[in-house]
């Protein structure tokens, strides 16, 4: 590819977004491939070859983005406390291959940033494909949970149960005569206008007439919302809702547009027909997850659909940094983001399309043949993200992004 072909590309994708938070989002991939990785899901699955043989494997429910960020711990609707894909934005029923392709890659381009050598990639590639193999040939989804974590994801789970929704409320409001504001937090949140803080309360406030506790959803305030790197630039709203009551009750939403998913124009396999996009990626969430996260909702407002769920004090990402200069605390994490990978599309199975049990089990059973072709094609691809990311960040070095 041509480094104008490739801005080219980039600009043609975020050509909607608005103009300020695309800025962030072009900074955040500029600062490193790893970063770059995040922001481009539309390149990586536009460059797989056609008739390629990652193409061929049993069709499941995917993520769609999988690489080591989009995993993390959030409270599900049973209100007990998980660890597991966070993101479902471009999910569709797709070859299980292109998941743990796009995830392996995420690992040897994000070697510099996890400071590990090429070696201790290529250690870490083979361990996910190892332990992504054995829970499939298990045939049966669990879950991770405290009590079933271990190292660096038990900690940060550990961690979690120290963290008050009071305090968290604190944090991003402001409480005068009893009645919460959003405090806008440079990075993190910042005003809307009269115009977008009257739709979106009088939509929500209209939306929740149909739901059994309307009172619950009450918006007390808005405030756009800065999160994420791949859909930096959409529209996303931190809300302020009456919940179980005010003030010290109150309750935390975030409120983010649903697209289209960047996997639909190079799919082979046959799509269920969706009422929304928001639709696609809630229901996706459902099937894949043990219990998914609290207050998870499709939402159409103003002919424009989002995923409504709740902003929770235990949502997080496992501090990679921290493995401390040992190898072996990165493959526990790795095996973990493994085994919850399939445990998921095990659980999703047989729904519109997808592989049942049986067929991934087989599929896993013959892993010493499909093994080799990912670990290949994650090598080559890492070996082009690189060069993307350098005609990328000259480009927007010289203006021209």
């Amino acid at each position: 590819m041509s480094a104008r072909n490739i801005v080219a590309q980039i600009q043609q994708f975020n050509q909607d977004r608005d103009p300020n938070l695309l800025k962030l989002k072009y900074q955040a991939m500029a600062s490193s491939a790893f970063g770059f990785l995040r922001g481009t899901c539309h390149l990586f699955y536009q460059d797989i070859p056609a008739e390629a043989a990652i193409d061929k494997m049993p069709p499941v429910w995917v993520c769609g983005d999988l690489h080591l960020q989009n995993f993390g711990s959030y409270k599900g609707d049973d209100r007990l406390v998980y660890f597991d894909i966070n993101d479902f934005d471009e999910s569709v029923l797709a070859p299980c291959s292109w998941d743990t392709a796009r995830f392996l890659t995420s690992v040897l381009v994000a070697a510099h940033t996890l400071k590990i050598s090429e070696e201790e990639a290529q250690e870490l590639c083979k361990c996910f494909l190892d332990s992504y193999t054995a829970a499939l040939q298990m045939g049966k989804a669990r879950d991770i949970h405290p009590q079933t974590a271990t190292g660096l994801v038990r900690e940060l789970l550990e961690s979690l149960a120290k963290r008050d929704r009071k305090v968290f409320l604190t944090e991003r409001t402001d409480l005068k005569d009893k009645q919460r504001k959003l405090k806008i937090i440079p990075g993190k949140t910042f005003a809307v206008t009269p115009g977008e803080r009257e739709t979106i309360t009088t939509l929500i406030n209209q939306w929740a007439t149909s739901q059994s506790n309307p009172r619950f959803f009450k918006v007390l305030d808005v405030a756009h919302r800065i999160a994420g790197t791949g859909s930096l630039g959409l529209d996303r709203y931190i809300l302020l809702v009456e919940g179980d009551g005010s003030p010290q009750r109150n309750y935390l939403l975030d409120l983010k547009a649903a697209r289209s998913s960047s996997l639909y124009p190079h799919l082979q396999v046959h799509q269920p027909k969706w009422t929304s996009e928001a639709d696609r990626i809630s229901a996706i969430q459902h099937r894949f997850q043990e219990s998914p996260p609290a207050l998870l909702k499709p939402l159409e407002l103003d002919r424009k659909s989002y995923v409504l769920r709740e902003l929770q004090p235990t949502a997080d990402r496992v501090n990679l940094a921290a493995w401390n200069g040992k190898i072996k605390r990165l493959k526990k994490v790795i095996q973990t983001m493994a085994e919850v990978t399939a445990w998921g599309q095990l659980r999703s199975g047989g729904r519109q399309g997808s592989a049942i049990a049986d067929d991934l089990i087989a599929f896993a059973e013959d892993a010493a043949d499909w093994h080799p072709l990912l670990l290949d094609y994650a090598r080559s691809y890492a070996v082009q993200v690189e060069t993307d990311f350098t005609l990328f960040r000259d480009a927007l070095k010289d203006d021209c992004l």
